[in-house]
């Protein structure tokens, strides 16, 4: 395969190589970073992984992440690493508006630049890709890479550790659509060199804060609202309230699925107030793609049932506004799908 002989070309001296991930990391951005740079330095190369902004704490057992380097912390040496790389990877993201200002960084350099990634519509930056969007994570195509490059022997459980919570995280416990024969060919053999799936599972999902629960209890309670006649369902959350129950970062992780949960919903929404803007995240069910909705109406895309978007000009009130007459016009396409 050629994509495979260019990778091997590129690996086949040391490098200087920096792997980007996109704002607010979630499992499969760092596992696909940190769970590749072991592999990386096993083989000689001189690795450091860079984040826009900082992750959540319950990633930070992964292998390594106290090494990441935080743009928003360290811009400088942030700068000074990106500019005296000779790789740069983009994973888990293919459009540099997903890295904020390291985006600006990386347009920049002279480096030669990579992605690995498993999203729609992929920006033209980059002079080769390992990219499908038939992946159900960025972590899946790091393990096809690795297996394509005969580094399996490489892979050690805290590497394995990684890729698989960003695959079990991007498939939603397995239970996603994109959850496919070959994912679960690829966990069996994460398993079989020690892989704790349980551990992981309990490590990312039952180490809630108490305030984490009660925020959850106030969301489901206070700020959900279910419209039958579209078969939606969407939760906002203001500044106020976030406050309210002290959020940390990644607290309001997975509070969309239980939107989705409910029976009859085809779309569920999150609508959150932070940093001085709304940030959204949108699912779906069976063919409407939440996509192409937040690429068109919210300056956002992702997957066909897993999307994301933002608005730096609306309050929280106006976006929920917006959305509900958006809703208006998808009325027979939601109700078809349902």
């Amino acid at each position: 395969m050629q994509e495979t002989k260019e990778f091997e070309l590129l690996f086949s001296s040391p490098k200087n190589i920096v792997l980007t991930i996109h704002l607010n990391p979630d499992a499969d951005a760092l596992g696909s970073a940190l769970g590749f740079a072991l592999v990386l330095r096993k083989k000689g190369h001189t690795v450091s992984v860079v984040s826009p902004n900082t992750f959540p704490d319950f990633l930070k057992w992964m292998k390594g992440n106290e090494d990441v380097l935080v743009f928003d912390k360290e811009p400088e040496l942030c700068k000074k690493v990106i500019q005296d790389a000779e790789l740069i990877f983009s994973m888990d993201y293919s459009a540099l508006k997903r890295v904020g200002p390291v985006g600006d960084e990386i347009a920049k350099s002279t480096a030669k630049k990579i992605i690995i990634d498993h999203h729609r519509d992929p920006e033209g930056y980059a002079s080769l890709m390992k990219w499908s969007t038939n992946a159900g994570a960025t972590c899946e195509l790091v393990f096809d890479l690795l297996e394509e490059l005969q580094w399996l022997h490489l892979l050690d459980k805290d590497a394995g550790d990684c890729i698989y919570a960003g695959i079990m995280t991007d498939t939603g416990g397995f239970r996603h659509p994109n959850t496919s024969q070959h994912i679960h060919e690829v966990v069996a053999k994460l398993l079989g060199i020690g892989v704790d799936g349980a551990r992981v599972s309990k490590l990312i999902y039952d180490t809630n804060t108490v305030d984490r629960i009660k925020l959850l209890g106030f969301a489901l309670s206070q700020r959900l609202k279910v419209i039958t006649t579209h078969n939606i369902a969407y939760i906002y959350l203001s500044a106020e309230d976030l406050k309210k129950y002290n959020a940390q970062k990644g607290d309001t992780e997975g509070l969309v699925n239980y939107a989705l949960s409910i029976k009859g919903v085809v779309m569920a929404a999150l609508f959150k107030e932070s940093d001085n803007m709304v940030k959204m995240s949108f699912r779906s069910v069976g063919e409407f793609s939440v996509n192409d909705f937040a690429k068109t109406n919210f300056d956002g895309g992702g997957h066909t049932n897993a999307a994301g978007g933002v608005s730096k000009t609306m309050n929280l009130q106006q976006v929920v506004e917006k959305f509900e007459k958006l809703v208006q016009t998808y009325k027979l396409e939601l109700n078809k799908k349902s």
